[in-house]
């Protein structure tokens, strides 16, 4: 019997729910690493705002999206979209990686492209063949990056990942026009992130990003907390939360600077924000972070 969507848990990485898990825009690790603590098995889930891909090194997959199944017995690149219902099973042999990009990471690629990242929004299944070398030799740079804590580390890492975006786009496939209503209410819930990637700094409400969807804010709210389990100003809140812990962790701007860079009027008004959600001030934050980061 198929579950309900509203039953179906929205996770940000697997078990890790609503919050943002790290204040990269990306998240890379080895199949194993996660799959054999679930009994090479992660049941059906959904991401509200990440794209994931799967790549099949060795070994074999039986991958689930959206109630169709493929069976991986080669080496294979699975995209999964946000919202798609997905899980996976792995034979105790594979090998492989899981990659995982936030949304705010596919607008800055989509930028650098010129071009809308469409084989992104849509379930894709990429043997590698001939190029096989060339993606273990990608996924084992990226996964090298992402555990370290090199110079310039986020520039190489997205480099990376252009690198990929490039070789999936050139066997991709053009973007369908929405047909039934699941696949309307995910169209229009896409829109919305971009919309809040585009104007969180101005810190829009509710309302005026419902406007130009053109749905009310009541049936958005709706569908926000069907398909991503948070409401419409969470989402919001969210995505400036990222960007303000990007800002403590990365870069070493004052809180007032960095208060003035996402839109705030009063940097006091940021502090009571940042505490409210992340239950630190971003002092205490910053502070919490350098000292993470120390460690060997």
């Amino acid at each position: 019997m198929k579950a309900k969507l509203s039953s179906i848990p929205v996770f940000k990485l697997y078990g890790e729910n609503q919050a943002w898990p790290t204040p990269d825009l990306l998240h890379c690790e080895s199949i194993p690493k996660r799959s054999s603590l679930h009994h090479w098995e992660i049941k059906p889930h959904r991401h509200a705002d990440l794209y994931q891909l799967l790549y099949v090194q060795r070994g074999q997959a039986l991958v689930e999206v959206e109630g169709r199944r493929q069976e991986v017995r080669e080496a294979a690149i699975q995209v999964v979209p946000p919202l798609m219902v997905h899980g996976f099973q792995f034979s105790e042999n594979i090998e492989g990686y899981v990659l995982t990009l936030g949304a705010p990471l596919v607008t800055q690629l989509e930028a650098q492209l010129g071009a809308p990242l469409t084989v992104l929004a849509a379930s894709g299944y990429y043997p590698v063949g001939r190029d096989r070398n060339t993606l273990n030799t990608l996924f084992k740079a990226l996964l090298h990056e992402y555990e370290g804590s090199a110079s310039a580390r986020d520039l190489l890492l997205h480099s990376l990942v252009n690198v990929l975006m490039v070789w999936i786009s050139r066997r991709g496939q053009q973007n369908s026009v929405p047909g039934n209503r699941s696949e309307r209410n995910q169209h229009l819930l896409g829109h919305f992130i971009k919309l809040v990637e585009q104007h969180y700094q101005e810190h829009p409400s509710v309302e005026s990003l419902a406007h130009r969807i053109g749905l009310s804010s009541v049936h958005l709210n709706t569908l926000c907390r069907e398909l991503a389990g948070q409401t419409a100003l969470q989402i919001i809140h969210q995505r400036l939360m990222l960007e303000a812990k990007r800002g403590l962790i990365y870069t070493n701007i004052s809180i007032s600077q960095l208060s003035d860079n996402l839109g705030f009027s009063d940097p006091t008004y940021f502090s009571r924000f940042f505490k409210r959600l992340a239950g630190q001030s971003p002092n205490a934050f910053r502070q919490a972070a350098g000292q993470d980061q120390q460690v060997p």
